[in-house]
């Protein structure tokens, strides 16, 4: 028994020393569970809306004020016509669009009710239903209050689905899958590539080879630039043919995107080989670091802007999230370079400084 107690003894003290082991028992756990607390919620919240009102009267005035003063929504903009709506859609700018009809205090008392149209984003189909429920339960409400007053006043909303009609959730996973496979498998086996050469010894086969230290890292990750796109093309048709995700827009600027991603991601996976010395660390450090923000951060899975404010300025150094806002403004609101050029040079100015600083770095290891 005594020798049992030494050797457990012995063991708990080999774990205590192990900060990596240590980070990973207690520090990842508190990180996860914070993490997923404050992301996973099934609510709406600041969510930015407009409004299209025709009659200007004191009933639609009342509703919008209640609907901007509601926590879960933030109406950013008065459209006047349709037209103008679809471009708040298009930058991105809105989630939803509240439409009343001319005359609309005029109806309401007259014939006792009157219809709301609420227009909606729907390439996020689970957020797209929540803002309906949302507008819905606020016009419901102002309903019964006029009911109890004595004056019946029946306030009916009218949904249309823009970009995905018929809620179809392939429109929001595709996408979101092809970030999440881009970003995990190419910068994971990218920073596995190059630790693999340094755990094994081959390094010093490099170190005195005639080749330049660019030489090195384009024949080190080319190969996995081309099997990305091929990984690309084929999301993309199965996409289509299996789940008939749509492409509105341009392949060529769908292609281009998606390869600047690559090679985002690849940049990323060269810097993560710099600073470790095993294929395990590479893993564990792409896996935890790159997969975990990609879910959770980018709007890939839940809204942004349902986040705390901590975590919603952390989105904006998780590339996915520029990349998501490409590919579904892409394909499935059809739009071109113009509204996605804020996005395209976030990506391509994050993608210089980590080529940059990679190289950097793997140059003075080789020297």
């Amino acid at each position: 028994m005594k020798r049992f107690s030494g050797f457990l003894l012995k063991e708990f003290l080999h774990i205590i020393r192990d900060t990596r082991t240590m980070l990973i028992l207690f520090l990842i756990p508190i990180f996860q569970i914070l993490i997923f607390g404050y992301v996973i919620k099934n609510e709406v919240k600041d969510a930015k809306i407009g409004i299209i009102d025709m009659s200007h009267d004191n009933v639609t005035e009342e509703i919008t004020a209640r609907l901007d003063a509601a926590v879960d929504f933030n109406v950013v903009r008065e459209y006047r016509n349709y037209e103008e709506a679809e471009s708040g859609f298009r930058a991105n700018e809105i989630k939803a669009v509240v439409v009343f009809a001319d005359n609309f205090a005029n109806d309401l008392g007259k014939y006792r009710s009157a219809d709301v149209q609420i227009l909606l984003d729907a390439s996020d189909p689970n957020l797209a239903n929540l803002i309906n429920s949302y507008i819905s339960v606020i016009l419901n409400k102002y309903s019964h209050e006029k009911i109890q007053t004595g004056t019946p006043a029946l306030v009916s909303t009218e949904p249309r689905m823009w970009f995905n009609e018929n809620l179809h959730s392939a429109y929001m996973f595709v996408p979101g899958t092809m970030a999440l496979i881009l970003m995990l498998i190419t910068a994971l086996m990218s920073s596995i590539s190059i630790a693999r050469e340094k755990e094994n010894g081959t390094m010093e086969i490099l170190l005195v080879s005639p080749l330049k230290p660019i030489q090195i890292i384009l024949g080190k990750l080319t190969p996995y630039a081309v099997l990305s796109i091929v990984n690309v093309i084929s999301i993309l048709v199965i996409g289509n043919v299996v789940f008939g995700v749509p492409v509105n827009g341009s392949w060529v600027l769908l292609l281009l995107s998606s390869f600047l991603f690559i090679l985002l991601a690849l940049s990323l996976g060269l810097l993560v080989s710099t600073v470790v010395k095993t294929q395990q660390t590479a893993m564990f450090i792409s896996i935890l670091g790159l997969m975990l923000p990609t879910m959770l951060l980018s709007g890939f899975i839940f809204p942004i802007e349902n986040m705390p404010v901590i975590l919603q300025y952390l989105s904006y150094i998780v590339p996915a999230k520029y990349f998501l806002i490409i590919i579904k403004s892409i394909m499935l609101k059809g739009l071109g370079l113009d509204y996605i050029i804020n996005e395209v040079l976030i990506l391509i100015s994050i993608t210089v400084g980590l080529i940059a600083l990679s190289v950097l770095k793997f140059k003075t290891r080789l020297e």
